[in-house]
């Protein structure tokens, strides 16, 4: 019988190519099934539709797309209107009928396809950012989908939609429901929580990765990353618990907190479309640098022209990057720090004649990771990477810092545009992820404390504001590279004679970069070390020494073009590296190689000395775990939380005749809690003649059987008061047909009476947990077979305790509580 079951339930839509007389192979796979087992439906979705079947008849409901817009309807005959001679032909021919059915499903499913298809081609769903990614069934029995815009969308079970909501721009990729919330994992490691109307209750970050995966258990829910990683999160957050969590753990920080010493070396160069010599290499980048765990290089002018300025943003247009010529400097720099023995590169980005590319030592490689990259092109329309920005991001201890490789505007004059250049990059800087991404950090198998944010959340806030920029999320930035501020009112021999004395001071205060920093007007919260070293501009190629200085024609005023600025965690200069204050560097060296002369520019360099606070993950279990033993008052709020709300159900045994209906209800005693229910159908048994139940089969994935209607089928009671479900036979038509002599119905079911258990699974809202009540429910048949026919009357006879119609009120999907029922008389 099995097998005769799932040949009548198979649809192959591939099997059928033509849809109104055009040839149509079907190009949108199914991706995800949903059963709806309160309504006897499924879900059928792929990126771009969805289509909506009858989980008992298999039939084709409807089918539309992400937008809610139907893109194919099809009306069918119900199974009881097919026509008698039709039905009582032969078997092979009854199987022919019923593949024409599923034909003409099929075609509208490929039909609805073919117009997605088209749209799609069209551009109506942009970069696909409609896709769907993910859904779900939530207890109030609507249907919830997540996009790869972010975009979250509700549906009611006939596939209406309801209402969307968009609170974060990366992917969905997965869903977890449980009691009235509404979990959703990210592609940027980030999770959210949500009720069931929709409202953010609080987010964090999870992982450093997608969270591909989550499911419930043993109070927690769990989540599991693209690397493996998998963390449990307690059901009750966000919720009172975080905050007694928060101010625990926050008495126990010194127990927990690490501070670990790195130190980072900072160089930038415009390198003028020249190559440079090992020896050059050497002396800016490997000179006396033996404890230095992080280098970034920052270069300009790698490759100029009009050529390469059009061929860099061709290659942007279609994501790709990157230059013989820069990859020469990339190799020769990895020569000179031995790369591969002792550092490892990590990263890199090239946008026209802008490189910028960091190394860690092999030793700290550990430590370093979720490298995302990122350019801003400023010159010629905001759109050509002949000046602009490279940005790259790293994680470091659990710290972000952000490095940015700059080449503003050029010419004594520009000062506004060099400003104007600074806040475009500053503003526009955009990674792949969210800058926010890795800062916070886990709390193992906890609550998200620490973490949460959201309207109603309480915590620090880890999330940027809208609208504001990625970079001042970082708990480091560093800016170098040829900014391009010149020395004002001053005269090239002025300047040539200052220099020479080394009386950079007075120098300085003509500086325009200081002028506008104190200003407030560019860098703003930026520091920079004292600059001791000459100005790096202009140098005549090969000629060392300051006489090196542009003698041709023009006499460019030398100036501090190149240079390194920076930003961390402090609010002070007198703040202590703490988890509050997680990363404080000082300066160690600022200067500049004026003996290399490969280049009309100077190469800078700046060593920083970076302290960074993080988080014993080991110690903080540990410490977390002996709270939640210790605490009283947290023991209680648990056990509070994990109880089972205590209910009523009204019986535990119902006969059913036909077309019968009789109500179900469950009283929640609790005062405080909603109650959370699920019908199930543990197995169905024939009755002989005598009472006694045999042949018992469990149900296992089949739902109620078929004569059976359960509405609804899961719900939630308030407190003190009363839900209903409604029990109601419903009646099919058979067919007698001999099998092996027995008569049989056309679904090969015997016709005898039948017999269910009913299984109302009931449990609270923070608690896995359950208690259930079994319920008894017997079909007496009225006659042995059905044929096809008008029916003899609508009359409704009550029996046992079943209701007639019109005194049955149905709960609607989630709250609906008649309160009459207290006072009504069961029959």
């Amino acid at each position: 019988m099995a097998a005769l079951l799932v040949e009548r339930s198979y649809i192959d839509l591939r099997s059928q190519l033509t849809v109104n007389g055009f040839s149509d192979v079907v190009t949108s796979d199914v991706k995800y099934l949903l059963s709806d087992n309160s309504r006897a439906k499924v879900w059928s979705a792929g990126y771009l539709s969805f289509a909506l079947w009858d989980a008992q008849t298999r039939e084709l409901l409807k089918v539309f797309n992400t937008d809610g817009q139907i893109e194919n309807r099809v009306e069918f005959s119900p199974l009881q209107d097919f026509s008698l001679e039709h039905i009582s032909s032969s078997k092979k021919e009854k199987m022919q009928g019923s593949f024409g059915f599923f034909q003409r499903s099929c075609n509208a499913i490929m039909g609805a396809a073919g117009a997605v298809r088209r749209a799609a081609a069209k551009g109506a769903f942009g970069d696909d950012n409609r896709r769907t990614e993910a859904l779900v069934l939530t207890v109030d029995g609507m249907i919830w989908t997540g996009c790869t815009s972010g975009l979250l969308v509700q549906w009611d079970g006939s596939g209406n939609r309801i209402q969307e909501f968009q609170y974060h721009p990366f992917a969905v990729q997965c869903f977890c429901t449980f009691g009235q919330r509404i979990w959703v994992g990210y592609a940027s490691g980030t999770v959210q929580v949500l009720n069931l109307v929709g409202y953010l209750l609080g987010e964090w970050v999870a992982h450093s990765s997608p969270v591909i995966e989550m499911t419930v258990g043993a109070g927690y829910i769990f989540t599991l990353a693209n690397h493996g990683g998998i963390r449990g999160w307690n059901i009750t957050s966000p919720g009172p618990l975080d905050s007694i969590l928060r101010s625990e753990l926050a008495g126990k920080e010194f127990v927990y907190t690490r501070t670990e010493n790195v130190k980072v070396l900072a160089g930038t160069w415009n390198v003028g479309q020249g190559r440079a010599s090992h020896e050059s290499l050497i002396s800016w980048l490997h000179s006396d640098v033996s404890d230095v765990g992080i280098i970034v290089v920052g270069l300009q002018e790698v490759e100029m022209g009009a050529g390469v300025l059009a061929l860099s943003a061709a290659k942007e247009t279609v994501g790709l990057e990157g230059s013989s010529v820069g990859h020469w400097w990339l190799d020769m720099i990895g020569k000179t720090l031995d790369e591969g023995s002792t550092f490892e590169r990590v990263g890199s980005r090239q946008l026209a004649g802008l490189l910028i590319a960091v190394w860690v030592r092999n030793n700290l490689r550990v430590h370093v990771g979720d490298v995302d990259v990122a350019a801003v092109p400023c010159g010629f329309g905001r759109a050509i990477g002949n000046k602009g920005a490279v940005g790259l991001r790293l994680r470091v201890y659990d710290r972000i810092m952000c490095l940015v490789n700059c080449h503003f505007a050029a010419h004594l004059e520009a000062v506004n545009r060099r400003n104007a250049d600074f806040d475009h990059v500053y503003r526009t800087m955009t990674f792949s992820r969210p800058t926010n991404l890795f800062n916070a950090t886990a709390a193992g198998s906890s609550s998200a404390v620490q973490m949460l944010c959201g309207p109603n959340a309480i915590g620090a806030n880890t999330r940027t504001a809208e609208g504001m920029p990625e970079l001042s999320d970082a708990d480091m930035v560093i800016f170098l590279g040829d900014f391009n501020y010149r020395l004002d009112d001053i005269s090239y021999d002025e300047a040539r004679d200052f220099i020479s004395q080394r009386c950079f001071e007075w120098l300085r205060e003509r500086d325009q970069l200081r002028t506008e920093m104190e200003a407030g007007n560019v860098f703003q919260g930026m520091r920079e070390a004292v600059i001791t070293f000459p100005p790096t501009y202009k140098f005549e190629r090969h000629q060392g020494g300051l006489a090196g200085y542009d003698s041709g024609e023009k006499k460019r005023i030398p100036a501090w073009c190149d240079r390194i600025l920076y930003r961390d965690s402090r609010s002070t200069l007198l703040s202590e590296c703490s988890l509050e204050c997680p990363l404080v560097s000082s300066i160690l060296r600022y200067e500049a190689c004026m003996d290399v002369t490969d280049s009309d520019h100077k190469p800078v360099r700046c060593i920083f000395n970076v302290d960074i606070a993080r988080v014993d993950e080991s110690i903080r279990r540990q410490e977390l775990g002996e709270i939640l033993e210790s605490n009283e008052k947290i023991k209680r709020m648990l056990k509070e939380l994990c109880k089972i709300p205590e209910t009523i159900v009204s019986t535990n045994n119902i006969i059913l005749q036909n077309q019968d209906t009789s109500i179900l209800r469950i009283t929640n005693k609790c005062g405080e809690n909603e109650a959370f229910f699920e019908v199930i159908c543990e197995g169905q048994s024939s009755v002989e003649e005598d009472g006694q139940a045999i042949d018992h089969r469990p149900r296992g994935s089949f739902g109620f059987p078929r004569w059976l209607e359960v509405t609804p089928a899961a719900g939630i009671v308030r407190p003190n008061h009363i839900g209903e479900i409604s029990v109601h036979h419903e009646e099919f038509q058979t067919l007698e047909e001999f099998v092996d002599g027995v008569p049989q119905n056309w679904w090969c079911e015997d016709n005898r009476d039948k017999e269910v258990i009913l299984v109302v699974i009931v449990r609270g809202s923070n608690t896995t947990e359950t208690k259930n009540h079994r319920v008894r429910v017997r079909h007496c048949f009225t006659s042995k077979t059905k044929r096809f026919g008008p029916e003899p009357n609508n009359s409704r006879q009550i029996q046992g305790t079943a209701l007639l119609r019109s005194d049955v009120q149905r709960l609607s999907s989630s709250y609906d509580v008649v309160a009459h029922l207290q006072n009504m008389h069961s029959p």
